[in-house]
């Protein structure tokens, strides 16, 4: 079953007032269509102060075309400062990964 374009604007305007923890699932399960409603949605929950969701919303966008993605990701240099930050502070070995590959992806031409 497909969103229509109603449920992709309602989706849009009620995801930040979710749960956290029902923000990190739709986050999982955005890379399916790579539609501009999901990377949009994406780009909204990178708003967040929960590490784990901001590691989420990078991996799935990791999955999108990044040609796309990239002029509006490298407008939002905020994006790439918490990205660089938690490469510094994190321990935890798969998160750098993530945020490594996706960074070497921005920045790649």
């Amino acid at each position: 079953m497909y969103f229509s374009l109603n449920d992709w604007e309602e989706l849009s305007k009620q995801v930040l007032n979710k749960l956290i923890e029902w923000q990190r699932k739709i986050a999982y399960c955005l890379d399916n269509e790579c539609n501009e409603y999901e990377f949009h949605i994406l780009l909204d929950l990178l708003n967040t102060n929960d590490a784990e969701l901001f590691e989420i919303c990078i991996d799935t966008l990791r999955s999108y075309p990044i040609e796309e993605g990239k002029k509006i990701v490298l407008k939002h240099p905020q994006i790439t400062e918490r990205i660089n930050q938690m490469l510094t502070t994190t321990a935890n070995l798969p998160a750098k990964t993530v945020l490594r590959d996706f960074i070497s992806k921005i920045h790649s031409n």
